[in-house]
């Protein structure tokens, strides 16, 4: 156990992880050969396509120093805000930390907020500061960011490149030196932190582990804590580049299991794996529950695979546990489920899953967050839905969540920053200078402001410079309202959405001009309606597709060409009252794209 090291890498998106990952695994001749690629350890499509890491990988390497073997067992992590799940589930199987910071941008508000949560688990901390072959990397302003945020000396900050390899060989003795061994003991009961899963269609589910205690062996019997269900261990190995089986692990080491389980509700990301004769005292404390700040509903195009649907998301949510979601229905688009997700991107990045592993299609409503709405009687109703709204009668006042938000930016702007909160009813907290032309806003933001468009305006905005993280802060009473899109006189309940009272108006506007461009002609006339309540506070008509019904009458009395067209204004009319009108997948996405 004194030769293991467990470690992860954590920093802000770009800021080079998967590249210095690389070079540690070619280092430690783990990958070699045709294998070694750009990113080698994001081996899903869509990481590659997007170059960003969505899940974190586990790796094991061998190292050599003075003649003593180690382990290292390596878990690269996401850097986005929206996959901040999975970087506290990998540090919670850690010991230690790789914070790297990209020389040329120095520290942004992802480093801080990832750094705070490897601290509140007692990691050690190793500080690299990356990517320092760049001709425009600035070492000693990065430098003092990095020693005044950690309180190190200048001299154990690590100065490296992950293109060229620079400083790596220093890395490598750092993790032996600074960071501890785990501590445990293989004698005790079994106790195993599951830490990631995936499902496999030939094998069933495979659940990822840290030995916290004890030791296990393939084929024993062994039990899920939480969910008290026993199973036989048939394959348990370590986590190479493929899974390499053993026939035994003890404590301090990660891993993996295999036990034939086909049923994805017997695996929960945080469960503890014990022995069914030798069980351990208590589970060990797992994971904060993850809270979704964006909900969404997701159908299927066509009815009867709702089924599908169901064990699509479930397998899904196998491997991406902050995925949340319940079954629901609604009028326009039959039965589906109502999806919790971190971000817009989470949520892109969840529906192109669902479309390239499962080959399902289908249809995303407009995100929205949840309300408190407090009754006359004094009751209170959780409101995902604008449908879920009661009558505007019996509503005393509505709660919305604000969230305090880290803005860290170049002081050239943040006009344009501050116009863009106050714009979304931001309120400033305070502001403070980091460092030379670096400075930091703290904002009270509604967050059902930002959930569609704030984080791409604000990177548009500021060219890329300004980074952006935020908690939740819970909810203050706001004026909203419920508008509504009617098409042809009925409503639209996927488009709807609770909005302030001062940004009804415009959006509602907006909503009917753009649906206007995007729903197809039809063979009658569609109004397309924006309300509040009763009230109508915009109209756009999408003109009928018309055939000529008057060609075919050249000369002769105008009685006969207004004949037909009585004739065809009755047919129109009769084909309204039938008619019905679907709204394109397409029309969905753009209108949640409106300004």
């Amino acid at each position: 156990m004194n030769n293991i090291r467990n470690f992860c890498i954590i920093a802000h998106i770009d800021h080079g992880k998967s590249t210095l990952a690389d070079r540690l695994l070619e280092y430690t001749n783990t990958v070699a050969g045709k294998e070694m690629q750009a990113q080698v350890l994001d081996n899903m499509d869509l990481e590659r396509e997007r170059g960003i890491t969505i899940k974190s990988h586990a790796i094991q390497m061998g190292y050599k120093l003075n003649g003593e073997e180690y382990v290292f067992n390596l878990i690269d992590t996401p850097g986005h805000v929206d996959f901040s799940y999975e970087v506290s589930r990998s540090i919670a199987a850690c010991e230690g930390a790789l914070l790297i910071v990209d020389a040329t941008q120095g520290i942004q508000a992802q480093t801080i907020s990832n750094l705070y949560m490897a601290l509140e688990h007692d990691l050690e901390i190793i500080p690299i500061m990356n990517k320092m072959d760049m001709d425009n990397a600035m070492p000693e302003e990065v430098e003092d960011q990095i020693v005044e945020l950690i309180g190190c000396k200048p001299e154990e900050i690590i100065r490296a490149s992950g293109k060229t390899g620079m400083g790596v060989d220093e890395i490598l003795e750092a993790i032996v030196n600074r960071i501890p061994a785990p501590k445990g003991d293989p004698e005790a009961p079994l106790q195993c932190l599951i830490f990631d899963s995936v499902f496999n269609s030939f094998r069933g589910i495979i659940a990822y582990f840290k030995i916290v205690n004890g030791t296990i062996n393939k084929g024993d019997l062994v039990k899920f804590v939480n969910t008290e269900k026993e199973y036989s261990a048939e394959e348990i190995g370590i986590l190479k580049l493929d899974m390499s089986p053993t026939k035994s692990l003890s404590a301090g080491n990660v891993g993996y299991i295999i036990s034939g389980i086909k049923t994805s509700k017997e695996v929960k990301v945080g469960d503890t794996i014990t022995h069914v004769k030798r069980p351990c005292p208590k589970s060990i404390e797992g994971f904060q529950e993850v809270k979704p700040m964006v909900f969404a509903g997701v159908y299927p195009i066509e009815t009867e695979d709702f089924e599908d649907l169901r064990s699509s998301i479930e397998k899904l949510q196998l491997n991406d546990a902050s995925l949340t979601f319940e079954a629901e229905s609604s009028v326009a688009l039959g039965f589906g489920f109502r999806c919790g997700f971190l971000g817009m991107l989470h949520m892109e990045i969840i529906q192109e899953r669902l479309d390239r592993e499962f080959d399902m299609n289908v249809i995303t409503t407009v995100p929205n967050v949840s309300y408190k709405v407090y009754t006359n009687k004094g009751g209170l109703i959780e409101v995902h839905n604008p449908s879920g709204l009661p009558d505007i009668m019996a509503i005393d006042r509505i709660e919305e969540p604000y969230i305090r938000a880290s803005i860290i930016t170049r002081t050239d702007y943040i006009g344009q920053i501050m116009t863009l909160c106050l714009g979304k009813r931001g309120e400033l907290v305070k502001q403070n200078y980091i460092s030379g032309n670096r400075m930091e806003l703290i904002y009270d933001l509604p967050l059902g402001e930002i959930v569609f468009d704030f984080y791409d305006r604000l990177k548009s905005i500021s060219k890329g410079y300004a980074s952006f993280d935020y908690h939740m802060n819970g909810f203050r009473p706001s004026k909203l309202i419920k508008l509504d899109i009617l098409l042809n006189g009925e409503s639209v309940d996927a488009l709807s959405c609770l909005i302030h009272v001062d940004n009804a108006v415009s959006l509602g506007k907006r909503m009917c001009e753009k649906l206007k461009e995007l729903i197809p002609r039809q063979q009658f006339d569609i109004a397309v309606q924006a309300a509040i309540g009763a009230k109508i506070i915009s109209r756009e008509t999408i003109k009928a597709v018309r055939k000529d019904v008057t060609a075919k009458c050249y000369g002769g009395d105008i009685s006969r060409k207004r004949k037909l067209l009585e004739k065809q204004k009755k047919g129109k009319k009769r084909m309204k009252q039938i008619g019905n009108v679907e709204v394109p997948q397409k029309a969905f996405l753009e209108v949640l794209k409106l300004d």
